[in-house]
C-alpha cells in the first residue's frame, strides 16, 4: 500500500494556492496517497482558519492514521493554540507510527509536545515552500523519501572551516526556528533540556536581532547547558550602510567568545531549498572531523 500523507494547515493561512496544489501533485506522482485536510485552505485573518478550525485540523492529523503529517505551510498560529493542543493523542498517534513533520512555526508544537510528552518529531519541509515549487530540491525530497521508508540514519554536511575533532554521543536533538523557540522561554512549553544538541534557523531576521534573541539564550543558561549549538541557515534580511560590517558571521565570533560550548555552522536547514529532515526529541550522535558533520541518531 502506498505510504499516507495527510496535508493539513495549524499555522497560517495558505496564501499560494497554485503551490499547494502543486505541491499535493508532486508528492501523488512520487507515489504517495496524499489526504488533505477538510479545512486546509481555511482562512480567518492571517490564520488557517479560527483558533477552534486549526485544533480540529491537528486532532484530524493526530487521527488520520497517516504515516506522514506534514503541515501546508508555517508562518504564525501555532503559539495561541499551545493550551489546547491534543497533547496525549498527538504522543499515542506518534507511537502508532505518524511522523509529524514541518518547520518554522511548527517549532511551537514540537517544543510543547516534547516538554509535556516526550514525543519525537521532525523538522523538516512544509507542503507549499518545498513540494510545491516549480522544482523541489533534490536531496530535500531524497531526504523525505528516507523518513517516508524508515530507512534515515543521519544527516552530515560541510562546515565552512576544518576544526578540531568533537565526539558528542547520546545527546537529544531539539531547536528549530531561533524566533519561535525564544518566545517561550519561561513558559511551560519551553522543554527543559540539558546536555543536548541545539539547532537554530530563522527567515527575515537581520544579524543584530538574532544576536539579541542568542543573547537571551545566553543569558538564560540555555545555551550554557547545551553540548554543542549547530546553527542552520538565516536568510531573508538585507545588510545596510549602518551594519559597517556587522553581518551573521560577526555573531558567531562573537559567540564563540561567550560560551565554552562548540558553536557549529552552515547546517542545511531552514528557509532554504536544500533542507535536511532532522528528529527533534531522539537521542544522537554528533561528529565533526576537520570540515565534515555528522548527525546520526541510527536504524529507526
Amino acid at each position: 500500500m502506498a505510504p499516507h500523507i495527510y496535508i493539513y494547515s495549524p499555522s497560517g493561512a495558505v496564501r499560494d494556492r497554485a503551490a499547494f496544489r502543486r505541491g499535493v501533485r508532486f508528492l501523488e506522482k512520487q507515489g504517495y496517497r496524499v489526504e488533505v485536510d477538510r479545512d486546509a485552505l481555511s482562512r480567518s485573518q492571517r490564520f488557517a482558519g479560527s483558533d477552534q478550525t486549526r485544533l480540529e485540523a491537528v486532532t484530524r492529523a493526530a487521527e488520520s492514521g497517516a504515516d506522514i503529517a506534514l503541515i501546508a505551510r508555517g508562518g504564525y498560529g501555532l503559539t495561541r493554540l499551545l493550551p489546547s493542543l491534543p497533547y496525549e493523542l498527538l504522543s499515542q498517534a506518534i507511537a502508532r507510527g505518524t511522523r509529524f513533520v514541518g518547520f518554522s512555526d511548527f517549532t511551537a508544537l514540537q517544543l510543547a509536545l516534547f516538554a509535556q510528552t516526550g514525543a519525537t518529531t521532525w523538522s523538516g519541509p512544509a507542503l507549499c515552500e518545498s513540494f510545491g515549487v516549480e522544482e523541489p530540491d533534490d536531496i530535500m525530497v531524497d531526504c523525505f523519501a528516507d523518513l517516508v521508508q524508515r530507512r534515515g540514519e543521519g544527516s552530515g554536511w560541510r562546515l565552512p572551516q576544518a576544526r578540531s575533532p568533537l565526539m558528542i554521543k547520546d545527546a537529544v536533538l531539539w531547536g528549530g526556528n531561533l524566533a519561535t523557540l525564544c518566545a517561550l522561554v519561561g513558559t511551560p512549553y519551553m522543554p527543559s533540556i540539558d546536555g543536548g544538541v541545539l539547532f537554530l534557523e530563522d527567515v527575515g531576521e537581520h544579524p543584530y536581532r538574532i544576536e539579541r534573541q542568542i543573547t537571551q539564550l545566553l543569558h538564560t543558561g540555555i545555551l550554557g547547558r547545551q553540548r554543542a549549538i549547530v546553527m542552520g541557515q538565516f536568510t531573508g534580511y538585507q545588510l545596510s550602510y549602518h551594519d559597517r560590517g556587522f553581518k551573521l558571521a560577526s555573531v558567531l565570533e562573537w559567540l564563540g567568545t561567550q560560551t565554552s560550548v562548540p558553536v557549529l555552522s552552515n547546517l542545511p536547514f531552514g528557509h532554504v531549498p536544500t533542507k535536511v529532515l532532522l528528529p527533534f526529541g531522539k537521542r544522537v550522535d554528533l561528529v565533526v572531523e576537520g570540515r565534515d558533520a555528522l548527525i546520526v541518531w541510527g536504524d529507526e
